[in-house]
C-alpha cells in the first residue's frame, strides 16, 4: 500500500526583546544560571505580570508578514502542567482567542512551490531550562529562560514531505530574521519545532492517527526525525498494527525516535483566561503603525533582484536568503554595476570561503568596497580572473585593499604583446607534437598551450591576448 504523510509544525519563536514579556528581568542568552531572574517570572505569591509592549508589536509583524489575520481583540490564558522548570505551575498563553489566525507561507516543494496554510500564531511565556548530569541521576534547573516572549507558529497539516517540513522551518527563520524579531537561532534554542506527523493511503481525505515529535533544534533533524517516524508508521500499518497517539523524542546519535508520554489533549491543560492580564485591545492605527514599519520581506526582495538586476531566479534566492547578504550584494553593485558579474564573485568564490569557516558575513575582511575594487581591476586588465582569486584569498584571512595587494606583490597582469609573443613562442618550440596535434584539427589542444604560458608568467598572463597570440601563430605554423 502506498502512504501518504500528513505533517504539521509547531514552531516556536524566541523574540529578540530585551526584556522578558511579563518583567523587566534581561533576556541575554548565556549568563549565569538563574541571575536573570525576579519574583515575577519565578511565580511568586502575589505578584502581578505587565505585558511587554514590544513583544506584541514583534508578534504583529510576524502576523502581518505571513498573511494572517490580527483579531483586534485576544487573550491570554493560564495552561496547566507541572515540570521543575515552570515555577508558577502554568504557563501563560494564548486558547481561544490567539493574536492572529489564518496566513500562510509559500516554500519549496518536491512538485515547486507549495502554498502551506498557518492555523494561528499565538504569545506565551517561554519555559526554563533542565541541564541534565552526565555523571549523576541528577537534573539542574536554569530558570534564566522563564517568561523569555515567544510565538508559536501552529501550521496546518499542508506538509507532505520531510524535505517541506526542513524547507518551511527555514522560511520561517528566514522571515522572523527579514523582521528583526529573533536571531533564529536553533542551536541556542530561539527557535525550536515540534512536529506532527500521520500516514493516510495516498488518494484518502481522512487522517491517520497521528505521533508528535518534541523539541527539535536542526532542520536536519526535523527531516531525519520525520524520515525515520515515516518509516516507523509505514511498517506498524502494513504489519496490521494500529499507530499510537503519543509524544515522542528523536534521537540524533541513533537516528531514531522513541516514546516519550502519552499525547497531551487540550482539556488536559486545563486552560482559562488569566485573571492577572486583560485583553490586548489592537486598534487600527496601532495596526498600521505596526504594517508601515515592515521591511521588504525574502519573497519580494527576491522578485525585485529578478526584475531589477536581471539576475536569474537561483542567483536571487541565493542572495536574498539573509538580509545581511542581500544588503552586501546591493551595495557591491552599487560601487560595481554590473549585477550578474557581481552575483557570480559573490556565489561561488565568497560563499565557499564563509561557508569553509562557517563564518558570519558581518565579520568577513572582504567588504562591498573591498570586492568592488577587485571586479574594478579585473574589468581594467589590471589583473586576471586567476590571479583575483588569490588577492580574494588573501584578504579573506589577512585583510588588505586588492591595489595595494597587486602593487606590493607585483601582481599586475602582462599585457606587453612583445613580452608574451616571446613566451609563446617558447611554448610552442618546445612542444612540437601537441603543435601537429592542433594542425591535425585537434583544437582542444590549445588549452594546454594557454596553461603552459600561464605557468610561466605565474598567472599573470592577458589570457585574451594569449589566446589570440597562439591562435596567430598556429594558424601560420
Amino acid at each position: 500500500m502506498d502512504f501518504e504523510a500528513v505533517i504539521g509544525l509547531e514552531v516556536h519563536v524566541q523574540l529578540k526583546t530585551k526584556s522578558k514579556i511579563f518583567c523587566s528581568c534581561s533576556t541575554e542568552f548565556g549568563a549565569p544560571p538563574n541571575t536573570h531572574t525576579c519574583p515575577v517570572c519565578l511565580g511568586m505569591p502575589g505578584v502581578l505580570p505587565v505585558l511587554n509592549r514590544k513583544a506584541v508589536e514583534y508578534a504583529m509583524k510576524m502576523a502581518l508578514a505571513t498573511n494572517c489575520r490580527i483579531n483586534t481583540i485576544n487573550v491570554f490564558a493560564r495552561k496547566h502542567y507541572f515540570y521543575p522548570d515552570l515555577p508558577k505551575g502554568y504557563q501563560i498563553s494564548q486558547y481561544e482567542l490567539p493574536l492572529a489566525e489564518d496566513g500562510w507561507i509559500d516554500v519549496e516543494g518536491e512538485t515547486g512551490i507549495r502554498r502551506i496554510r498557518i492555523n494561528r500564531i499565538h504569545m506565551e511565556d517561554d519555559a526554563g531550562k533542565l541541564i541534565h548530569d552526565e555523571s549523576r541521576p541528577v537534573s539542574y534547573v536554569d530558570l534564566n529562560r522563564t517568561g523569555t516572549p515567544l510565538i508559536e507558529i501552529v501550521s496546518e497539516p499542508d506538509i507532505r514531505t520531510p524535505e517541506e517540513a526542513a524547507n518551511y522551518l527555514r522560511k520561517i527563520r528566514q522571515i522572523v530574521r527579514y523582521l528583526g524579531i529573533s536571531d533564529g537561532n536553533m542551536e541556542e534554542g530561539s527557535l525550536r519545532c515540534d512536529a506532527n506527523i500521520s500516514l493516510r493511503p495516498r488518494g484518502e481525505a481522512k487522517f491517520g492517527t497521528k505521533a508528535e515529535l518534541k523539541n527539535m533544534n536542526s532542520f536536519k533533524h526535523v527531516q531525519k526525525a520525520l524520515e525515520y517516524e515515516i518509516r516507523r508508521q509505514t511498517a506498524l500499518l502494513l504489519d496490521g498494527h494500529e499507530v499510537i497517539q503519543e509524544t515522542r523524542l528523536y534521537d540524533a546519535s541513533k537516528g531514531v525516535t522513541h516514546s516519550m508520554r502519552g499525547k497531551e489533549e487540550a482539556h488536559d491543560y486545563r486552560y482559562f483566561p488569566d485573571p492577572d492580564l486583560v485583553p490586548i485591545s489592537i486598534d487600527d492605527e496601532w495596526l498600521d503603525e505596526v504594517r508601515n514599519s515592515l521591511p521588504e520581506l525574502p519573497d519580494a526582495k527576491k522578485s525585485r533582484f529578478v526584475s531589477e538586476y536581471g539576475l536569474p531566479e537561483y542567483d536571487a534566492q541565493v542572495l536574498t536568503g539573509s538580509v545581511d547578504l542581500a544588503e552586501y550584494f546591493e551595495e557591491t553593485v552599487r560601487l560595481y554595476p554590473k549585477a550578474k558579474k557581481v552575483s557570480n564573485w559573490i556565489m561561488v568564490e565568497l560563499l565557499k570561503l564563509i561557508k569553509k569557516d562557517d563564518q558570519e558575513l558581518s565579520a568577513c575582511k572582504v567588504t562591498p568596497n573591498v570586492l568592488a575594487e577587485l571586479l574594478s581591476l579585473i574589468e581594467k586588465g589590471s589583473i586576471s580572473s586567476k590571479i583575483a582569486k588569490k588577492i580574494l584569498e588573501e584578504i579573506y584571512e589577512k585583510g588588505g585593499r586588492p591595489s595595494e595587494i597587486v602593487e606590493r606583490e607585483g601582481l599586475s597582469q602582462v599585457s606587453d604583446e612583445s613580452a608574451l609573443l616571446t613566451i609563446v613562442e617558447q611554448v610552442l618550440n618546445d612542444n612540437p607534437k601537441e603543435v601537429e596535434k592542433y594542425k591535425s584539427g585537434k583544437k582542444k589542444v590549445m588549452g594546454f598551450f594557454v596553461g603552459q604560458v600561464m605557468r610561466q608568467t605565474k598567472g599573470k598572463a592577458n589570457p585574451q591576448m594569449v589566446n589570440e597570440l597562439l591562435k596567430r601563430l598556429l594558424d601560420e605554423a
